[in-house]
């Protein structure tokens, strides 16, 4: 294909540093880009009342896929008292740009590939392939929320029973987060589980909730799976509960293939997974819907770094590979992991989270010369 056109969020903190460092790759594979540098962040929200300006999202319509790089964000009070003193008590309210991003482009599709390269100092164990799916749109982070609880929602709870013990408790004293799941959102993220693990030739796929307790939304994912798992002969489904599957993680992860969970729960294991293989220096993730997707290193900004050229660009890298795995670009991307997977085992540049000194221009120009 030609030239692509790929939307740029450096964000705040080290966002821009790690977002300029997987450029350098990019442009050292051969990959061909019209790039859009946009805005998104904290400086926004605190300028403007809006982390997400709409001239960002029109911006990423106009684009194939977008790659991002770090955000700030804080509790809702913090971030109200950070607001421009002009904006103060208008009504704004924060909401974290990644997840409006996730579900204004309907990105359903959360992968969080975890693999330890050999030679890495940080990986509990050299042999752990992990490929984490969660839900991306639903579950707890829908955004359906209320506190003070409105009389009209406290009046619809009163149909159920196990209600009956907060009677005496207040409105003002309840906070209510809804956890909502569909069908549809259930299949979708199974159906990429499995898809994925086909492609892949992994044997199994693990189904992580707790639905011996959280019976309703939970059972819905597990019945889902296991209808599903019926089309996929070749590859067992294991049931887990999210308590045991972090204990699990940590004692045997090398027997985990794929991994798929609702929002939540999948947001837990996918961090778990990720301090196996090395942290979040080395974790990347793509948040991929039928029509567009953004990818991003899953660590924050880590603004005390901020311009100090020091912080690991390999989870931005790796966030670059796989949008050229979404793209087609499949030669690239692999060349670019054997790269990695080079400068790793050879242990010459770490940066200060693997216990070296290497900067992360260091690293990135590391990862060029492993590729020639």
């Amino acid at each position: 294909m030609g030239t692509y056109r790929v939307a740029m969020l450096p964000g705040d903190g080290i966002g821009g540093d790690v977002l300029a460092a997987a450029r350098r790759v990019l442009d050292a594979v051969g990959f061909k880009a019209d790039y859009q540098y946009g805005d998104i962040g904290w400086e926004f929200w605190k300028a403007e009342g809006n982390p997400l300006p709409d001239r960002t999202v029109k911006l990423l319509k106009s684009t194939d896929v977008c790659l991002f790089g770090a955000i700030t964000s804080k509790p809702k009070e913090e971030a109200a008292a950070e607001l421009s003193p002009t904006l103060q008590g208008k009504g704004y309210s924060y909401a974290s740009p990644i997840v409006g991003l996730r579900q204004l482009f309907d990105l359903h599709t959360n992968l969080r590939p975890c693999k330890a390269y050999p030679g890495n100092p940080l990986n509990l164990r050299d042999d752990i392939d992990l490929v984490v799916f969660r839900e991306n749109t639903e579950g707890l982070y829908a955004g359906v929320e209320w506190h003070p609880i409105p009389d009209s929602v406290r009046q619809a709870l009163r149909v159920h029973p196990k209600m009956k013990r907060f009677d005496d408790v207040s409105n003002e004293d309840m906070a209510i987060s809804l956890r909502l799941i569909t069908r549809k959102g259930c299949q979708r993220i199974l159906r990429s589980a499995f898809e994925h693990a086909q492609a892949y030739n992994y044997k199994t796929v693990t189904v992580v909730e707790k639905a011996n307790v959280i019976r309703e939304t939970s059972g819905l994912m597990i019945r889902e799976a296991r209808k599903m798992a019926a089309e996929y002969p070749g590859i067992e489904l294991w049931e887990t509960n999210i308590d045991a599957m972090c204990m699990w993680l940590v004692k045997n992860p090398q027997n985990y293939g794929v991994l798929v969970a609702t929002n939540l729960f999948g947001d837990i294991i996918s961090d778990l997974a990720a301090q196996l293989v090395g942290g979040l220096g080395f974790a990347a993730a793509g948040n991929i819907g039928d029509e567009y997707a953004v990818f991003e290193p899953t660590h924050g900004s880590a603004p005390k770094y901020t311009g100090m050229n020091k912080v690991n660009p390999i989870a931005t890298i790796q966030a670059a590979r796989l949008m050229l795995d979404y793209l087609g670009e499949r030669e690239k991307a692999a060349q670019m992991e054997r790269a990695i997977a080079r400068v790793v085992v050879e242990g010459k540049a770490r940066t200060y989270d693997m216990g070296g000194t290497t900067t992360t221009t260091g690293m990135a120009d590391a990862v060029i010369a492993a590729l020639k």
